[in-house]
């Protein structure tokens, strides 16, 4: 009997893997691995001739013998480079004068032919028994003007450096053999006038499924709750293709499971019959589900969509789809709702590049991202100015983060508003994005009769792809196309009359500061130095100039009191490589930034966490190392949400102030070494109190890890600040030390910054060396480590400098 029982179960577990490999779509990461080397952008010829052949991709679908390039499988790369994505080439560039300021005076563009184009290769297995199987790949962003291959066969062009891109692959392949993907990249022109990179800068998947599957980005979840907010309807959108040659009669059931697995709801079985070779048919079904879990701020729970195709009785193709359940408002007279709760949105603009990386970031370096902008207690993200990584947005929606996304370039044209589209398919099912951004700043559409009718269209389309949220577009002070969009979007006070709009036009829905003035300047400097092109946020003995903090406190402070206002989004959240105005060459990045290049905070982000989250708050500014001004006049200033702050310099009381809302307190004194006392009080009651001091010189180093374990993935990687201190182990503010790093064990480093708006340093060791300098600015400088595929161990990382104490860190990969 037991032997009968076994037999069974075994036959049971052959027909599970059976089925289980009949129905399984997989996505696999195609990240490591890949040869990288320069082509040519002005010479066909030092371009490993691509496009020279007597019959080209163009003439023949595959040229026999003919193609000697890159995308033939004959092609010897041995001498590329290995790299592993997300990869961006240009943080291994040098800088020049002559350069293009927008992108930070990088050796980039159509100036530089010989480092604008890069080619990259990728050999991948694929077993015989996936014959049959539809397969493409995937690549969630490469900038720019990319060509793909496969196998030597053109597979198709992509011009646009934010957009996804898929590609069928299944006929192209070899099954129970290797293949090779080919990309030609060049960024010879720029999209934005900002930091853009080039290269394979987000992940490559390779996605297997069944010819009759679900279409990528083929569902969408739109949720409608009751007035009770205890239920909810569900309407499911699904578009099922069918790339086979016969037709397929299909069954169709989702199933919508909660946090913990369990499933709470399942739609009625929909029938369709697929004909052969059918793109794209749309099927719609509907669920109604009890005791629902919102979406919030504070709890972002997310449900999971499994939609199951099956032809006759065989389940063929299982898609998921995670999805919140949350009600977003923008009303006239309440502001911004969600789940009828007034939030107003403390949000920042961000770019997508970071110190070290460039745009090749990576997904734990996004959550790090994210997670400095909720430590000051922001709540919202712009993404400026373009579609944002797909990774960032899965994190939004698991750390509860709200979005605005924002389209690339406006446009009626096809190619526009098909990008337009495909930003929209792909990332409508974040809870996290409450608002499409069509674009920003289009100062030749702003003020015209057409401008609104390409806004007025653009906007229109939206609506036909999302019924659920409400479209925006970041204006310059142009009042003609601001009527084409449903969210006003305000760039700056100063640019738009925002109290006169609202006394014409109280109905509208409540606008948003799509961008608003920042502390803008350079951390922890506070005398401008043109030479090494540093900007302070205020020159402290210039009279009484406070325009450029006031600016920032004025900005919050008009957005709160008006509670028709949804909120405002700083410029910027960290500073960016490029655009460094009003700062020319040796600048290098931006330093409108609340937190600097390497997410280390300005001054500035203690104001806004002092008034955007109930932490006690009490920073004085600036530091009290300002040798060389002696005697001269200075202002400090105290960000802090008590009641009242106290302070002492060099131990004379200069007297007990009272916190204005959403404000700060300003004294004046004289520059000596010695020290700031800060005493806050709640209640008449003293609850906190804060020092500065001028230190002694840097003496030891200390070593910060955000993460001391991560993955042996290739892919992983460990977050490490490192800050100068001294004997006392006091934080040296103006510290400048250069510093030895050297790791050892199985992972290499990434890159490394230090947060200089004038970095002109290379940022990543050269052919993966293990040892390099690196100088501290303004006492701090990060490392960003990276794991081995496949290797497992100890990495320790160890740093020392002329007169410091060394010091050392371990970190394990699993």
């Amino acid at each position: 009997m037991k032997k009968r029982l076994s037999v069974l179960l075994l036959i049971q577990f052959i027909a599970c893997l059976s089925v289980s490999a009949q129905q399984a779509r997989e996505a696999i990461l195609l990240n490591n691995g890949w040869k990288f080397a320069y082509g040519h952008a002005g010479d066909m010829k030092k371009d490993f001739t691509h496009g020279t052949e007597y019959f080209t991709y163009f003439a023949k679908a595959k040229s026999f013998n003919q193609n000697q390039g890159p995308s033939s499988e004959q092609f010897n790369d041995s001498t590329w480079q290995t790299v592993s994505l997300p990869h961006d080439w240009v943080v291994d560039l040098p800088f020049s004068k002559e350069a293009s300021h927008s992108h930070g005076y990088k050796t980039v563009g159509w100036k530089y032919p010989e480092t604008s184009v890069g080619w990259y290769r990728r050999k991948f297995y694929i077993p015989e028994e996936d014959l049959g199987k539809h397969i493409s790949v995937r690549f969630d962003g490469i900038f720019r003007d990319a060509q793909v291959f496969c196998n030597g066969f053109y597979l198709g062009h992509e011009p646009s450096g934010y957009a996804t891109q898929v590609y069928d692959l299944t006929e192209y392949l070899n099954y129970g053999g290797e293949n090779l993907l080919t990309v030609r990249v060049d960024a010879s022109t720029e999209e934005g006038w900002f930091y853009e990179g080039a290269g394979i800068y987000r992940n490559v998947w390779l996605d297997k499924m069944s010819q009759v599957h679900v279409v990528p980005f083929g569902t969408f979840v739109a949720t409608h709750i009751d007035s009770s907010y205890k239920t909810a309807d569900v309407n499911i959108e699904i578009r099922l293709a069918n790339k086979g040659l016969e037709a397929a009669d299909c069954k169709v059931v989702s199933r919508i499971l909660d946090e913990t697995g369990k499933e709470v709801v399942r739609t009625q079985e929909s029938s369709v019959t697929l004909a052969p070779k059918e793109e794209e048919m749309k099927l719609l079904q509907s669920a109604a589900m009890d005791n629902i879990h919102l979406w919030d701020l504070e709890h972002p729970y997310l449900y999971t969509l499994y939609t199951d195709v099956y032809v006759g009785e065989k389940l063929v193709d299982t898609y998921t789809t995670n999805f919140g359940i949350r009600n977003i408002e923008f009303n006239p007279q309440k502001g911004f709702l969600l789940n009828g709760c007034p939030v107003k949105l403390k949000g920042t603009n961000l770019h997508q590049d970071h110190a070290g990386v460039g745009t090749g970031i990576p997904d734990r370096l996004w959550k790090y991202r994210i997670e400095k902008m909720k430590s000051m207690g922001s709540n919202a993200i712009r993404t400026s100015h373009n579609p944002v990584s797909p990774a960032m947005l899965d994190l939004c929606d698991r750390m509860g983060m709200l979005v605005i996304e924002e389209n690339r370039l406006m446009g009626i044209n096809k190619e526009h508003v098909e990008l337009l589209e495909r930003m929209i398919k792909r990332d409508r099912n974040h809870p996290c994005i409450i608002l499409w951004s069509i674009g920003n700043e289009e100062w030749a559409l702003e003020g015209n009769e057409r401008g609104l009718r390409i806004t007025q269209s653009m906007s229109e389309y939206v609506h036909l792809l999302d019924s659920t949220r409400l479209t925006t577009q970041g204006t310059a002070g142009g009042r003609v196309s601001l009527f084409g969009v449903d969210v006003k979007g305000y760039n700056y006070l100063r640019q738009n009359p925002i109290d006169e709009y609202h006394r014409e036009h109280p109905d509208w829905y409540a606008p948003v500061g799509s961008e608003e003035t920042s502390g803008c300047g350079t951390r922890s400097v506070y005398y401008t130095d043109s030479l090494r092109g540093w900007m302070a946020p205020i020159n402290r003995t210039a009279g009484d100039d406070n325009r450029i903090v006031n600016a920032m406190v004025r900005g919050w402070q008009f957005y709160h009191e008006r509670p028709w206002l949804a909120g405002l989004f700083y410029w910027t959240g960290l500073d960016y490589r490029g655009e460094p105005n009003p700062m020319l060459y040796p600048a290098t990045g931006s330093q409108f930034g609340i937190f600097d290049y390497c997410g280390f905070p300005k001054d500035e982000a203690f104001y806004l966490k002092s008034w955007w989250t109930d932490e006690p708050v009490l920073h004085l500014s600036p530091h009290w190392n300002l040798a060389g001004h002696e005697g001269d006049s200075i202002r400090v200033w105290a960000y802090s949400n008590c009641d009242e702050v106290e302070l002492f310099v060099n131990g004379k009381k200069l007297g007990r102030k009272p916190m204005p809302a959403d404000g700060y307190i300003e004294w004046k004194t004289v520059y000596r070494p010695g020290n700031l006392v800060a005493k806050g009080y709640k209640g008449g009651k003293k609850v906190m109190e804060e020092k500065v001091e001028t230190t002694d010189k840097a003496d030891r180093i200390s070593v910060e890890p955000y993460n001391t374990s991560f993955k042996a993935d290739g892919q992983d990687i460990a977050i490490v600040d490192l800050t100068l201190k001294d004997k006392k182990n006091r934080e040296v503010p103006d510290a400048m030390n250069e510093m030895t790093v050297t790791l050892t064990g199985p992972a290499t480093i990434l890159g490394y910054g230090n947060g200089d708006p004038g970095f002109k340093e290379i940022e990543r060791p050269v052919n993966g060396e293990k040892t390099f300098h690196i100088k501290a600015f303004a006492g701090k400088a990060q490392v960003i480590i990276r794991s081995l595929e496949g290797q497992k161990g100890t990495v320790q990382l160890e740093v020392s400098g002329t007169g410091l104490k060394k010091a050392t860190q371990q970190f394990i990969t699993d």
